[in-house]
């Protein structure tokens, strides 16, 4: 007869169900693995029949033929390793008990018949969950949160031989310490920058501050020196902290790409070069891994310099930026990692980087100055939800001092009130427009004063949209029911450009 075990295969971060078939019969001593399986899986075969050896399971002048299904996808990683294992040991005898079909096998296996964690293992744990399995085997790795994953009971294990004495009815005691497994819920870490910190820039504050609230996309353009990297580096301090759906993913995210993350509670900041390749930022590669964008997931992504970037990587960011996701294709696979962030990026006005400013003059001249506001394409403009114009501070100028937590209150009891509108916790720059239009519709004179605005500017359907999303977010922080008239203004200043002619003029004298 066949043996049918379920184990877990990953495709991204999505996991899929794999029934692990093994059938034994008489013959040359041989082990063969089909149902697509990469090098990797391919390999197994010889650890798990030194393994089989180890544990004085006879398997010699016998054939073993293993097929992974389903037939058409394809198998990467050691994960099945140890489904494979127990399929063999049930088919000879050596495994008494039954293998509830609610239970799934996850674990590479050594020689001699360890059990070993795998790259990738949370995502796989939480799939199986999704999938409705109620039982994983599994090796311990102190990096997984199993307190978290209530309604799965994990049964960690260390040697092949344990999960035998398991499914036997024989009961174990985990060789692991709980007290070494990472705790998210207890997790303190203290922002290394405060918004008390920072001198005057109060328009800037509260525009960084509508962005936290709302999830908005924000570029700063400003002359050297005028604080836009020390506002980014600040902003993630005014964020509220991840709940633990959010951890989960995170670090699910980090562990299949071999990152190290600082602190689960804090939402992830990733400031790549603007050397870096498009590769690096999106993702991919001969075997894809989560790229930069996707490690800032339900985080920051800040572009300094933003202009620096090639073109063709930015353009890259438009399809992640609408759909909170990005799919990479490559001709052994498809995958798709989610990419849900917040974009702060940051300019100068022009090469030299002076025009408007009040203090030094500008030595470009117009071509050089349209040609370099060319490098960043209206597509991506489009998707900047804040216009920011920042101005050198003198530091002894009187000016307001707010901390990061009084301003991270406010930005809290404003995502408050956006989860209970839309009964989800998703933000105004994230949720549908059909969804806001529905529970925020707006009045027919809001509507006029829009598009009279936009016409003159010149905006598209796109920053339209925008405008709304703003507005619906300023009356949060306001603690309007209802989208308001100062609120849509207010959204307009945000997104019109402040380094427009009249600075530019000025910037030119």
């Amino acid at each position: 007869m066949t043996v049918k075990i379920f184990s877990i295969g990953l495709k991204g971060l999505e996991g899929y169900r794999v029934q692990v078939q093994v059938h034994v019969t008489e013959g040359k001593e041989s082990m063969v693995i089909v149902g697509l399986p990469d090098t990797s899986v391919k390999e197994s075969k010889e650890r798990v029949l030194s393994s089989m050896h180890s544990l004085g399971c006879d398997v010699s002048e016998h054939k073993i033929v293993v097929n992974l299904s389903p037939s058409e996808q394809k198998k990467n990683g050691p994960f099945f390793d140890l489904a494979m294992g127990i399929g063999i040991l049930k088919e000879r005898g050596e495994l008494k008990g039954n293998i509830p079909e609610e239970s799934v096998f996850i674990g590479a296996l050594a020689l001699d018949g360890t059990v070993e964690k795998v790259e990738g293992m949370l995502p796989a744990i939480i799939a199986a969950k999704t999938l409705g399995f109620k039982r994983v085997y599994l090796p311990y790795d102190p990096l997984i949160p199993l307190e978290l994953l209530k309604g799965l009971e994990c049964v960690v294990v260390q040697r092949i031989h344990e999960v035998v004495q398991h499914l036997s009815g024989n009961s174990f005691l985990p060789f692991h310490n709980p007290k070494e497994t990472i705790d998210l819920v207890s997790e303190r870490f203290e922002h290394p920058k405060d918004f008390l910190d920072i001198i005057g820039h109060e328009q800037a504050k509260h525009a960084f501050e509508i962005a936290a609230a709302g999830e908005h996309n924000l570029l700063m353009n400003g002359p050297p020196g005028c604080g836009k990297s020390m506002f980014a580096e600040t902003f993630p301090s005014i964020l509220p902290p991840l709940t633990q759906e959010a951890q989960l993913e995170v670090l699910s995210l980090y562990q299949l790409a071999k990152e190290k993350i600082i602190s689960l509670k804090i939402p992830p900041y990733r400031n790549p070069h603007h050397s870096s390749s498009s590769i690096s930022i999106i993702g991919g590669g001969t075997f894809p891994k989560p790229g930069e964008i996707s490690l800032a997931h339900r985080g920051v992504l800040f572009l300094d310099e933003m202009a620096e970037y090639p073109k063709k990587t930015l353009d890259m960011l438009r399809q992640p930026l609408e759909a909170g996701k990005v799919t990479i294709s490559r001709a052994q696979s498809t995958v798709t990692y989610p990419s849900s962030f917040i974009l702060i990026a940051a300019m100068n006005p022009c090469p030299c980087g002076f025009l408007g400013s009040n203090t030094r003059y500008c030595t470009c001249n117009d071509k050089q100055i349209q040609s370099y506001k060319n490098r960043i394409s209206g597509p991506i403009l489009d998707r900047m939800d804040i216009l920011l114009f920042l101005q050198p501070v003198n530091l002894d100028q009187p000016s307001e001092r707010i901390s990061s937590e009084t301003i991270r209150m406010r930005v809290e009891k404003a995502r408050k009130r956006q989860y209970d509108r839309y009964q989800a916790q998703v933000t105004n720059a994230k949720i549908s427009f059909e969804k806001l239009s529905k529970v925020s519709p707006l009045k027919e004179s809001q509507l006029r004063m829009i598009r009279h605005v936009s016409s003159k500017q010149q905006w598209s359907n796109r920053v339209q949209i925008k405008i709304i999303r703003l507005a619906r977010t300023i009356s949060d922080l306001d603690g309007s029911q209802g989208i308001t008239d100062e609120s849509i203004w207010k959204a307009i200043a945000l997104r019109r450009e402040h380094h427009s002619k009249e600075r530019v003029k000025a910037g030119k004298k």
